[in-house]
């Protein structure tokens, strides 16, 4: 190691008590089991209801990722409305509602909608007692049909088309000119419309510019124009 210039002497420490600074992690097939064995011990306690709340299909955030689905916080209102399920009753059948959430699409709204049409259509409500069952509690045969304890996947959003030949249609559009074209149409709509009603007002005789009065030399200037 070479020294130069008026620098600061290197103070090394080399013979620290690293041993002590180090942080394991032996106990991690240990807490592994634990939590297995939890998860075990959750699923039973459940009984028979399912292991996760059922979670609308949301976008991801950001234009990178909101190509993607993925499970959003609740549904909103709207939607359970549209699929006939009671705000109060969403909870106790194990389907989360978020009172912030807004529908900004139809088709996001259409795709969490037969979610839960989907889900009420599977579900089984076990009455408290099977003498007595309530409003909206499963009967009959329902109650012997095989069940499940997972919750519906998340719907693919796209539709698949076959490989197919690209037509001249296609091949001859211009997208690059078409979003320009339709983004200064956007743009300078407004302005436009002013333009095309002045000109309505105008041929109408409605509004018509008046030229402005000559000065007296002026008048002067073209009578004796005129004469010549």
């Amino acid at each position: 190691m070479g020294f130069a210039h008026n620098n600061v002497l290197h103070a090394n420490h080399f013979r620290k008590d690293w041993q002590r600074r180090v942080r394991t992690w032996f106990d991690q097939p240990g807490r592994k089991l634990r939590r297995r064995n939890a998860r075990k011990a959750k699923a039973a306690t459940l009984g028979v209801r399912p292991l996760s709340l059922l979670r609308p299909a949301v976008r991801g955030q950001t234009v990178r990722y909101n190509r993607k689905i993925r499970e959003g916080r609740g549904f909103t209102f709207a939607e359970l409305k549209e699929a006939g399920i009671n705000r109060k009753e969403a909870k106790g059948v194990g389907i989360v509602v978020d009172h912030r959430r807004r529908n900004l699409s139809e088709e996001g709204k259409k795709l969490n909608v037969e979610r839960l049409k989907a889900y009420k259509e599977k579900l089984i409500v076990f009455p408290r007692k099977a003498s007595k069952p309530k409003k909206g509690d499963s009967t009959g045969d329902d109650l012997k049909a095989e069940t499940t304890r997972a919750v519906p996947a998340l719907p693919d959003p796209y539709v698949h088309e076959a490989p197919r030949k690209i037509t001249d249609e296609e091949r001859s559009f211009e997208a690059y000119k078409t979003l320009r074209t339709a983004r200064a149409d956007a743009r300078y709509a407004g302005a436009r419309k002013v333009r095309a009603a002045k000109v309505r007002s105008h041929s109408s005789g409605r509004g018509l510019f008046h030229s402005p009065a000559l000065h007296p030399l002026q008048k002067e200037e073209e009578e004796a124009n005129k004469k010549k």
